[in-house]
């Protein structure tokens, strides 16, 4: 469902898919080949987020911001995740249940592990990989690990084809 909330209605690329069970609300902008997945939540009824392109924002996936969120391009965010408020850059996987509360901003060809809490205003540069509650830079990330972004975006490209294939 998509709504306008205080004036602002949602802005999505039409190549990209948005299913019929997730929430958009208000100061939205989705760029090119996103997919936005059954269960999520986009709310920008305090402040703008905007998506960038080749972002694919899995099932139960909250995000909601008091300040300006900014997601660069070629983006996973993996089920359950919990984003408020953040800046990341380009080609970053986050994890199953890790929340990003406000403030922080996570660098390019970053991997934060599943269940991290990246803490208000933490700052991580790029190359890293980042875990735990609180999170920590825990290293850098390997190829194998960069290669997820590469071999999961068409993954979840196809996906959305037959999704809408299939009406869904």
């Amino acid at each position: 469902m998509i709504y306008t909330f205080n004036g602002k209605t949602p802005r999505i690329a039409a190549s990209s898919y948005v299913n019929q069970n997730s929430y958009i609300i208000g100061d939205v902008e989705i760029g090119e080949e996103c997919t936005v997945w059954p269960g999520a939540v986009i709310r920008g009824d305090l402040s703008s987020i905007k998506i960038g392109n080749r972002v694919h924002i899995q099932d139960n996936c909250v995000l909601h911001a008091e300040y300006p969120m900014v997601i660069g391009d070629n983006i996973l965010l993996a089920h359950c995740v919990m984003m408020h408020g953040a800046v990341i850059g380009h080609d970053t996987v986050i994890g199953n249940n890790a929340t990003v509360l406000d403030n922080s901003e996570i660098g390019n060809y970053c991997v934060i592990g599943a269940g991290a809490v990246v803490s208000d205003g933490m700052k991580v540069p790029d190359y890293s990989l980042v875990a735990g509650v609180p999170a920590k830079i825990k290293g850098r990330v390997n190829a194998e690990q960069l290669n997820w972004v590469e071999r999961g975006i068409p993954i979840y490209m196809n996906l959305a084809k037959k999704y809408k294939e299939h009406g869904l």
